[in-house]
């Protein structure tokens, strides 16, 4: 169940809190905290960041990320996957990967938990496509369909294990039909 706090507070003032496990998000002036990850989730997660990092990142196109903050919009949330453009890395003074991401991620994905909201999920995929992001997925585990969300777009559900993945032109080569995705649930 996801836990919400009734307790209204500045995103600057939630910027503040200590993280928390599972991670809670700022939206509408509201705190969340996220579902913990069950097996599924977290073995989905796993397999798409490796297979996505996998294709582009030693060509420093694109990095993926699990379970990173991103604060835009005037919200902080923390998608289960978060896709950067290399250019768009935030980086530190050392030209390291930077702890704090103040903004939008390239291509947001999410895995919807067991008592998880799919309209709140929703609604932050819909936040990140208005603010910039180029795609959005939302991966049912149940439904084993993924909606995908191209901005500017009507979505597309898909449900048959051939049909194969939209994704952003800034990981065009990556190729992951309906079946391999869901097929990673398996040992």
């Amino acid at each position: 169940m996801v836990k919400s706090l009734t307790k209204s507070l500045s995103l600057e003032e939630f910027l503040k809190l200590p993280e928390t496990k599972p991670a809670s998000e700022y939206i509408n002036g509201q705190i969340t905290q996220k579902p913990m990850p069950q097996g599924k989730h977290s073995k989905l997660q796993g397999n798409l960041v490796t297979g996505i990092n996998a294709v582009v990142e030693s060509r420093k196109i694109t990095l993926a990320f699990p379970e990173l903050r991103c604060t835009f919009g005037g919200r902080s949330i923390v998608p289960d996957l978060t896709v950067f453009a290399w250019e768009r890395i935030p980086l530190d003074e050392r030209g390291d990967v930077a702890n704090v991401f103040n903004t939008y991620p390239d291509w947001t994905i999410e895995i919807l938990s067991p008592d998880q909201s799919q309209t709140k999920v929703t609604g932050n995929i819909l936040h990140c496509l208005k603010h910039g992001s180029r795609f959005g997925w939302l991966i049912d585990l149940d439904e084993r369909s993924v909606l995908v969300y191209p901005p500017k777009q009507q979505p597309e559900l898909l449900q048959e294990e051939q049909e194969i993945l939209p994704v952003p032109d800034l990981v065009s080569d990556l190729q992951l039909t309906v079946g391999q995705l869901f097929g990673w649930l398996k040992l």
